[in-house]
């Protein structure tokens, strides 16, 4: 049986994990007057996420910061993403092979190689983009995220 292309790999996807610092973010942190650390988010990759959300593709983030960002299902300080993300699935009665995961350090490598599509942004650990399936052409921050979902709808004709 011939091996399937990662177009027929993202036609499968039914949900998204990914990773905050370095993937919605450029890694950065910034830091108010008060203390406060701030994060910037790159509003293309929430549009990319609620146009996922409307194809009815489930999304996660699945992280091992600690912070106040607020969307849907969030996991902080979580240290083993695999068992995090293998609970999800049973959960919502979905396969690792539906999973497309998004990363960009060594928190993400147990996910790589057991997902149904990999996925590191353009400034991923170097041995993290080796293992993964598709490497954005856009950095984390800059709108990688949103350059996977338009991937994934393309692969569903929903584009």
């Amino acid at each position: 049986m011939a091996a399937m292309t990662l177009r027929q790999r993202l036609r499968r996807i039914r949900m998204v994990a990914m990773d905050v610092d370095g993937v919605l973010t450029d890694g950065g942190m910034y830091y108010g007057a008060h203390g406060e650390a701030l994060k910037k988010f790159n509003t293309r990759d929430g549009e990319g996420i609620a146009r996922l959300r409307d194809a009815e593709i489930l999304t996660a983030i699945v992280t091992r910061e600690r912070t106040a960002i607020v969307i849907a299902e969030v996991h902080q300080g979580v240290h083993d993403k695999l068992a995090l993300v293998r609970r999800l699935l049973v959960a919502h009665g979905l396969t690792l092979a539906q999973l497309c995961c998004i990363g960009d350090d060594v928190g993400d490598m147990p996910l790589f190689g057991r997902v149904g599509v990999a996925v590191a942004v353009a400034d991923a650990l170097p041995s993290l983009r080796q293992r993964a399936d598709y490497v954005t052409l856009l950095k984390g921050g800059e709108g990688a995220v949103r350059e996977v979902c338009e991937l994934i709808l393309a692969a569903r004709g929903a584009a």
